[in-house]
């Protein structure tokens, strides 16, 4: 079946290019800095791997993305193109904080998602010079995904899924509605803790630096100040 929306208009023929379904997620992992398939894929969990491929070749088809090779594997990067594609991407999501915000059903939460996304966005310049071992244990995750490591140290931040074997410097305890809306902006962590659906425990001073460790989401400053006009 042909998909094409057959008009000249330049919306409609970008529609065509980068709305398919997954497309404009593939975008936004590239945007954020993931060049490796595998990296490429914990971004967007959910995706099948053979639709990954394709949704690639598509977007190197039509000049978005570069494919080059690096060692054994290929390693993914945007064009010229593709980079302007940046403001319309974060433009839609600050448009989604402001207007939708999370109202997230709960086949929409996602532990693997938000953890990947509180490694890339680390605020690494805020952690101490001494290693930082984050303990995330998920009371209502999918199975397998309840435990996660984000260890920081000499200024690179690693997530694993199983265990370091390091004693943990924190260890956060929480739903994963109440994480993903606090690093999505529409709780302060605060209102987590005193709800008891996330605490923390270790070294006060550390558990009060762990926010500003962490950081949040790109769009949570667009969603606080939304929820502040109301």
């Amino acid at each position: 079946m042909d998909d094409s929306y057959a008009q000249f208009c330049t919306v409609a023929r970008g529609a065509e290019a980068l709305c398919e379904r997954w497309t404009p997620l593939v975008v936004r992992e590239l945007l954020c800095g993931s060049k490796r398939f595998n990296d490429l894929h914990r971004g967007v969990p959910r995706m099948s791997t053979s639709l990954l491929a394709q949704r690639l070749r598509h977007l190197e088809d039509i000049g978005v993305v570069r494919r080059t090779a690096a060692g054994k594997v290929w390693e993914y990067a945007l064009t010229e193109a593709g980079e302007e594609l940046r403001p319309i991407v974060m433009a839609l999501g600050h448009w989604g904080a402001r207007w939708i915000g999370s109202r997230l059903r709960d086949d929409q939460l996602d532990a693997g998602l938000l953890m990947w996304d509180m490694r890339r966005f680390a605020c690494l310049d805020e952690f101490p010079p001494r290693p930082v071992v984050i303990q995330f244990a998920f009371r209502d995750a999918r199975p397998g995904e309840g435990n996660w490591w984000l260890v920081v140290e000499h200024g690179v931040a690693d997530l694993c899924r199983d265990d370091p074997g390091r004693e943990p410097t924190l260890l956060v305890d929480a739903t994963v509605r109440a994480l993903t809306e606090v690093w999505t902006g529409d709780r302060t962590p605060r209102e987590a803790l005193a709800s008891r659906e996330l605490r923390v425990s270790g070294a006060a001073q550390d558990a009060d630096d762990l926010w500003r460790w962490l950081g949040n989401s790109a769009f949570a400053a667009t969603r606080r100040a939304a929820l502040a006009r109301r």
